[in-house]
């Protein structure tokens, strides 16, 4: 049985995928979420085989999403479905760990053929869109990133970046210290900072920034 995370703000959209892909033998939905921080987060807690995902949502994107998941759980394959097909977007799904990227106007046939095939580890892409996949090189990565790159950014030091991509990456405060050779004190005082810096709420959204704003590999 494959089980499947469908992951999509529109809940009309989740229910009719769940109801197309539960009429499959051998298909199973064991959840759903409406934004790219939910599908982490159930991600981790419920393991699926397969995750359906949406690109343009609201709190955390798709693509943010896709490149937490390649980090903190490789073993997840990973299929866009999406109704956006633009060159950047099926090139940075791809490129951070996507197995597949999909239309949303795939025959139902052929997107349950298409969870079975990435599943076993196959490349699924809807028609014209691998070309789009190959548009981004090294170099217009690198673009994309200064491009997003956020003013507030700035606003830190080369400590308290070192200190940020830490914290996406998943270390305790005294880990930090450990890895950096400074107090436990000091790393909790450049939390504190960095969080002020950026008007962030908590170390989840911290996580979250360095990733969205490609601080973190």
């Amino acid at each position: 049985m494959i089980r499947i995370l469908l992951v999509d703000d529109q809940s009309i959209i989740r229910e009719g995928l769940s109801s197309l892909l539960q009429t499959q033998p051998d298909l199973e939905v064991v959840g759903e979420a409406e934004n790219g921080q939910v599908a982490v987060e159930k991600a981790i807690a419920l393991q699926p085989h397969v995750i359906l995902m949406d690109i343009r949502m609201p709190i955390m994107d798709g693509i943010a999403a896709i490149r937490i998941l390649q980090d903190q759980a490789p073993e997840i394959k990973i299929l866009v479905l999406t109704t956006f097909d633009e060159d950047s977007y099926v090139a940075q799904a791809m490129s951070y760990g996507a197995q597949g990227y999909l239309l949303k106007d795939t025959p139902s046939s052929e997107l349950a053929q298409a969870i079975r095939s990435v599943n076993q580890g196959y490349t699924q892409m809807g028609p014209g869109l691998f070309a789009k996949a190959m548009t981004n090189s090294p170099e217009q990565k690198t673009d994309i990133r200064s491009l997003t790159t956020p003013p507030e950014l700035e606003q830190l030091t080369a400590r308290e970046r070192e200190v940020l991509q830490l914290i996406a990456r998943g270390y305790s405060n005294r880990e930090i210290a450990v890895e950096l050779y400074i107090t436990e004190r000091t790393v909790k005082n450049h939390v504190n900072s960095i969080l002020r810096s950026l008007n962030l709420r908590d170390r989840t959204q911290a996580a979250i920034f360095a990733y969205q704003h490609f601080l973190v590999d």
